[in-house]
């Protein structure tokens, strides 16, 4: 599978021309890791976090631990 045939989404928080980044879950279940790239730079790089890693960060954001 390549990165070109990701399902790749943004949060629905997300504007229009903002910083955002998007996020694939095609590869969850298969290979328990989540591919994340620039919204901006989508031929750019991807990272690939390992699912446990990306829940926790995400577990992180919803209880305010990364302020603006």
């Amino acid at each position: 599978m390549t990165h070109a045939s990701l399902h790749w989404f943004k949060s629905s928080y997300s504007a229009d021309g903002g910083q955002c980044v998007e996020v694939a879950a095609d590869l969850v279940a298969s290979h328990g890791m989540v591919p994340v790239r620039d919204s901006k730079i989508q031929s750019g790089p991807v990272l690939a976090l390992p699912a446990t890693s990306f829940s926790a960060f995400v577990a992180g954001i919803k209880a305010g631990g990364f302020p603006a």
